[in-house]
């Protein structure tokens, strides 16, 4: 009896690529460094299409970014589709390019690991799928914030050396250029500086300075418009005297890298006739007084700009904030661009608070998250429960509009211009 023999095909699935993306970083923005990042990102891409079982997703890039900080575009970028699901595995040259901060080195993995996706750091040998990948990043992570560490005292240690010499830390100032670690006066912009000091000492206010710089066609160092905190950076700089105050801020640490005004936390560095000086230092000095004297004018504790409405009030036609001023004595809103650079930029009309109030009441205020005034005086209300409110105001008339003392000078004027004339006569 013959048997029969039958051949059974099993069919096999093909194992899924896995979706893998890169991730590269410098800290600075030099020629040096983009050639780094750019061969970075190159090497990895190369790797992962050489590599048949990955399919290639992409390469995230962060360019002059510090790796203590976790706030880096590209990178959130790359966490947020990890989420989504669209990242099976990044792969990283090194782990000081992923992070210098052990915090939110160790943070991150734990929260890539629990999400299934899996971390190559090729320069280390490490995945963070593995069993020992967690004791490894610890262990190495110590190192390269320590590093981090120390690259920042040795920077800070050449700071001060460099301020106990005299020498500027910052070399954008308006009027000068920084040669060989000293400021050398740029003719044309040393003119305009004279003549802010000039201008403010005059009577003029920051808004209207920087109104006439910019319709002369006068722009800042970075080739900007001005306005009124580019202005009064201009009249604070106690460099255009020829003296120089050096560590007026200092950074908090190397992992935050954030700022602070120097309040008697570090020592400060005073340098005199250490540049040719611009202005001299009674004007300087007259106008430090004269803004002082103008801050206690306007700013006092009963009209501190502080309202209901603060940092809710924005323009409905450009998009901008508005801002809170005194307008015959009354507060009102105002566009920011419409203040800055008149009519022709934004043609948003002012709002009279009280009005503001009056509607808002009818609302109720502690719903309000944002109020746009738009053309027409329409006023739109978008609440915290996602509704919208429309009213429309009545603008007062002139006449209206005047408080009696303005009547009472307003007559005064009048009478004393009218017995001139008549004396004039006789």
């Amino acid at each position: 009896m013959e048997r029969e023999i039958r051949q059974i095909v099993f069919e096999t699935k093909e194992k899924p690529r896995l979706r893998t993306a890169a991730y590269c970083r410098v800290s600075c923005s030099k020629d040096a460094m983009l050639h780094s990042l750019e061969a970075q990102a190159d090497y990895c891409e190369k790797q992962i299409r050489g590599n048949p079982e990955w399919t290639f997703c992409g390469v995230y890039a962060d360019e002059a970014f510090t790796g203590t900080k976790a706030e880096r575009p590209a990178f959130q970028k790359m966490l947020a589709d990890c989420r989504a699901g669209n990242i099976d595995q990044i792969l990283v040259k090194s782990i000081s390019r992923f992070a210098r901060n052990t915090v939110t080195l160790l943070t991150t993995v734990r929260e890539l690991k629990s999400l299934g996706v899996d971390v190559c750091f090729e320069e280390q040998g490490i995945r963070t799928m593995s069993a020992a990948g967690e004791l490894m990043l610890t262990i190495l992570a110590s190192f390269a914030q320590e590093e981090s560490r120390s690259v920042s005292e040795n920077m800070k240690w050449r700071i001060r050396k460099n301020f106990e010499a005299g020498i500027p830390w910052n070399g954008t100032v308006f009027g000068y250029r920084l040669q060989d670690g000293k400021y050398i006066v740029k003719p044309d912009e040393a003119e305009i500086v004279k003549q802010i000091f000039t201008w403010y000492l005059s009577g003029m206010g920051y808004i209207a300075i920087a109104k006439k710089l910019n319709t002369s066609g006068v722009k800042t160092r970075n080739g900007n418009a001005w306005n009124h905190a580019s202005v009064l950076w201009i009249l604070h700089n106690y460099s255009y005297t020829g003296n120089l105050l050096l560590q007026t801020t200092y950074t908090e640490s190397y992992i935050t890298k954030k700022y602070r005004k120097n309040t008697g936390e570090k020592p400060m560095y005073h340098a005199q006739q250490s540049h040719e000086p611009i202005v001299s230092e009674e004007t300087f000095n007259a106008a430090q007084r004269e803004m002082q004297k103008r801050s206690e004018k306007y700013m006092k504790p009963e009209n501190k700009n502080t309202t209901d409405f603060s940092g809710k009030v924005y323009c409905g036609i450009c998009g901008k904030r508005c801002r809170r001023k005194q307008r015959h004595g009354k507060p009102i809103w105002i566009c920011n661009t419409f203040s800055m650079h008149g009519k022709t930029a934004c043609p948003a009309k002012a709002v009279p608070e009280d009005i503001l109030s009056e509607y808002a009441a009818e609302i109720n205020l502690e719903m309000i998250e944002k109020v746009e005034v738009c053309s027409d005086n329409v006023l739109r209300f978008r609440l915290s429960d996602k509704s919208i409110v429309t009213k429309q105001w009545q603008g007062r008339s002139r006449r209206d509009s005047w408080t009696d003392e303005m009547k009472a000078k307003a007559r005064e004027t009048y009478y004393t211009g009218r017995n001139q004339n008549t004396s004039d006569k006789e």
